[in-house]
């Protein structure tokens, strides 16, 4: 080899590192939008910060977007997401009919969108959805509600939002347990929001009209901490049983307490993580997702609160 054939290859060399020195220089991290529904609710904040924080290990840009359950304010989140260049969504759906465009606006741009906790009413849309299995959940929290109030007895119930099929996956799971016991007579339904304070103020006035109630069932944790409150300050907590449903920390400490009877127990850490990761190998060149994928609820009582409380 000639001294200027080596010092060709030795200049072509040199160029090769410099180019892939530059590349890996410019290179930009993917960025995945983390969208929920509220961030006015300690579970949903647990979701979302989790799925950040997993994003983050994995290598990613992660940004959370709080809906504050409006819908608008969800299109305008996926619009910013879309046009400012994310690779991937997150998402906790306001609601199940709502956001199916926004999540097609999303696909259409080729931007994938993993649903977590909440599904959406399409099984077209979304990459995948992965779900608490809330009705089964329900049926094992209608059981233990039965026993409880000794098969008879008067009880409300307390939704969620009415566009999320979570509230009426839970509903429908109590109730196919629930009224097969003719003792057991519903005197009110009403609606929350799964919101705290709006609980507290349902329960006020179902409390006016049915002073006599001996449960009450609600969709979620927060709203049972709200009925708790109402109750304690209409000196009927001793009498009335309380029965929520998510697993938060506050209630967990409830049931321990004896002032909430059981809670269903979801997980949103691993909605969140399993989430994270579908990101990822997607990014990988994967796109064979399944559609819906169900993370089982469990019981808590007072029987096995230290197993949770443990964790």
């Amino acid at each position: 080899m000639t001294r200027k054939t080596c010092i060709f290859f030795l200049l072509l060399c040199c160029m090769t590192i410099n180019a892939c020195t530059n590349r890996g220089a410019t290179e930009q991290p993917k960025k995945i939008a983390i969208i929920v529904s509220t961030l006015n609710n300690p579970w949903f904040v647990v979701l979302a910060e989790t799925a950040a924080k997993k994003a983050a290990d994995l290598g990613y840009e992660a940004k959370i977007f709080d809906s504050q359950n409006n819908t608008a304010l969800e299109a305008d989140h996926f619009e910013n997401a879309i046009t400012s260049g994310f690779d991937a969504i997150l998402f906790n759906p306001t609601d199940a009919d709502g956001s199916i465009t926004n999540i097609s606006k999303a696909k259409a741009a080729d931007v994938p969108v993993f649903c977590m906790d909440r599904e959406v009413n399409s099984t077209t849309v979304a990459t995948s959805q992965i779900l608490s299995d809330s009705y089964s959940g329900c049926i094992a929290m209608g059981k233990y509600f039965v026993k409880q109030l000794n098969k008879k007895g008067k009880y409300v119930e307390i939704l969620g939002l009415v566009g999320d099929n979570n509230t009426w996956a839970r509903s429908k799971g109590f109730h196919s347990v629930v009224d097969d016991f003719p003792e057991l007579k519903m005197v009110a339904q009403h609606s929350a929001d799964f919101d705290r304070n709006k609980a507290m103020e349902v329960m006020e006035s179902v409390l006016q009209a049915n002073p006599d109630i001996d449960g009450v069932f609600c969709g979620n944790d927060a709203m049972a901490m709200g009925a708790y409150q109402a109750l304690v300050a209409a000196g009927k907590s001793d009498h009335v049983q309380v029965f929520g449903f998510d697993g938060a920390d506050d209630v967990l400490q409830s049931v321990k307490a004896g002032k909430i009877k059981a809670t269903g127990m979801q997980y949103p850490k691993i909605m969140a993580e399993t989430a994270a990761l579908y990101a990822q190998e997607y990014f990988s060149g994967k796109r064979d997702f399944p559609q819906k994928v169900p993370v089982a609820v469990e019981l808590v009582t007072s029987a096995n609160i230290n197993n949770y409380l443990s964790e």
